[in-house]
């Protein structure tokens, strides 16, 4: 599961529709409605906020509307209901690390994707970046 902190947009159609249904996932694990991926170390700050499911939630929209903007259909009756969520931190590090990664995958399946990536990217809209490393939960 990789739920990215870098904005949707940098995500090319495989990348994207793959965190529309992971973060589906994960919505379904915040809310209890499935075993697996229970311990999952992505969903520790999703679980840190004060209400997690509306996090996740947040979090979805997004995807959601990136997915529209490029024409594609993603279902927004999937995501359960929200109202204004507190933005999440997310380390400089982090979006360094993810933009590494990201370039790495897209590398070998849409270098013209990997071509166009910033030197410096924005974060996931629900995400404030502040200073700091790779984030603890990160399994490197």
């Amino acid at each position: 599961m990789r739920l990215w902190s870098l904005h949707p947009r940098y995500l090319d159609a495989r990348g994207l529709v793959a965190l529309w249904r992971e973060a589906l996932l994960a919505q379904k694990v915040l809310a209890g409605h499935t075993r697996g991926y229970r311990n999952h170390p992505q969903l520790n700050r999703f679980r840190q906020q004060a209400e997690p499911q509306a996090a996740i939630a947040a979090y979805l929209s997004a995807v959601q509307q990136e997915a529209v903007r490029r024409g594609y259909n993603f279902d927004a009756g999937k995501i359960a209901a929200h109202g204004k969520v507190a933005p999440i931190t997310v380390n400089d590090g982090q979006l360094a690390y993810e933009l590494a990664h990201l370039q790495a995958k897209l590398a070998v399946r849409d270098p013209v994707a990997g071509a166009r990536l910033p030197a410096e990217p924005e974060a996931h809209p629900l995400f404030r970046v502040v200073p700091g490393g790779i984030e603890e939960w990160e399994v490197v």
